[in-house]
């Protein structure tokens, strides 16, 4: 090669990532708030995960409490919220780049998040990288995958990508008889993709299908920013309340949508604990209405509230939305560290420390108002974190920066 290629290629190179990473910096407010919010839940979830002495099915009505079942329900809004708005964050970037420049980036950046979920992200649940249960496919995985996925139904037209993602989410559940023996040596790809359970490598907690359709309604739905804001939040209003009533009649019927049919019990709180437990492994046509209908609703109220509050909660929440990544990665470590000390301070040894949430002592753990003391320490701690990587990523436009 002479001298005069290398930099050519070099500069093509970091030109189309500048330009992906210039529009990923095009914030919208009232989807940074949201995802904000989300990362919030999602961060009171994995708290209790290691904090909890709740042994438990939280929400089996025969076992749980009022409090466990909705500390535990609420955040099923995180992955299909975090999905969706991927899927919009995609969508505005494809107005600042080329098809081929934005399906390079949502290649590279799929594999990334998928290597992540196998390295890092393990090493922060366990603390250890002996994977002797080989690796876990969590959300972050679920995330990657669906950006390569999405990488290759960017080149297709909207309409085209609109219809697969309704298609896929109202009928994947036509698939759930279907088990991965069926496919013979095929068996843990199926895996991988409808079922939840182990595989070769390990155990797979997120199958992909539907997520790639949810990542890719919210790429064909993120042309709603580019309307005026009235437009935009009644069209959110109304998807979230038409999703939500679909959601009440297709689960009083017990016909379809979920491969768990709800019952009745002796008391009202029961049953209706029974009727909003959604299958979330993988993610029934019955729980994507109910918390994507929600997270419609939400994004049309950060609509209207965002501005009035940007000084207070809301701003709270946008830090946080700005670098869910960070995020992500860095509250697992913090509050894994956080119950490990405090374990050890009690005597129970460096088990917390070095294994993952599952294979803590019985005797560890606490009740709810602990777990939601932990959760806003572990909060607090991240704030001024958060804040520093969101300023260094305002103000540098380096091409690495998109992927974190």
């Amino acid at each position: 090669m002479n001298s005069t290629t290398i930099p050519a290629s070099s500069h093509t190179f970091d030109s189309a990532f500048a330009n992906a990473h210039a529009s990923v910096a095009a914030r919208i407010h009232s989807v940074d708030i949201v995802r904000g919010f989300v990362i919030v839940l999602m961060a009171l979830d994995h708290v209790r995960d290691f904090f909890s002495n709740a042994k438990i099915d939280l929400l089996d009505p025969s076992e749980t409490t009022v409090g466990l079942y909705l500390t535990r329900w609420i955040t099923h809004l995180c992955a299909p919220t975090f999905i969706f708005l991927a899927g919009v964050s995609a969508q505005r970037m494809s107005l600042r780049v080329s098809t081929g420049e934005l399906s390079r980036f949502l290649l590279t950046r799929g594999l990334w998040l998928i290597a992540l979920e196998v390295t890092v992200v393990l090493a922060a649940w366990s603390f250890n990288v002996r994977y002797q249960f080989g690796v876990f496919l969590q959300v972050i995985w679920a995330i990657g995958a669906s950006m390569v996925c999405l990488a290759a139904l960017a080149h297709l037209k909207r309409l085209t990508i609109g219809a697969f993602a309704v298609l896929v989410i109202l009928g994947h559940n036509l698939l759930d008889g279907i088990a991965p023996a069926a496919f013979g040596g095929f068996a843990p790809l199926w895996t991988l993709l409808h079922v939840q359970g182990p595989f070769s490598l390990g155990f797979v907690s997120y199958p992909l299908i539907p997520w790639v359709a949810v990542m890719a309604l919210g790429f064909v739905m993120g042309a709603m920013y580019d309307m005026p804001v009235e437009r935009r939040r009644s069209l959110l209003r109304r998807a979230g309340i038409i999703a939500i009533t679909a959601f009440v009649v297709l689960r009083i019927s017990n016909a379809y949508g979920d491969p768990n049919p709800w019952v009745a019990h002796g008391d009202i709180t029961a049953t209706l604990m029974s009727f909003f437990d959604v299958e979330k492994y993988p993610p029934s046509l019955l729980y994507l209405l109910a918390t994507l209908g929600l997270c419609w609703l939400c994004l049309a109220a950060a609509e209207s509230f965002g501005s009035r509050l940007a000084s207070g909660f809301a701003s709270v929440l946008e830090v946080f939305g700005r670098v869910p990544l960070f995020v992500y990665v860095m509250h697992i470590v913090v509050a894994h560290l956080l119950a490990g000390l405090i374990a050890w301070s009690m005597g129970y040894g460096t088990t917390v420390l070095t294994n993952v949430f599952m294979f803590f002592p019985k005797e560890w753990g606490f009740g709810l108002p602990v777990v939601y003391t932990a959760w806003l320490a572990v909060l607090a701690l991240l704030y001024p974190l958060c804040r520093w990587f969101g300023e260094l990523k305002r103000r540098r436009s380096d091409w690495w920066l998109a992927y974190l």
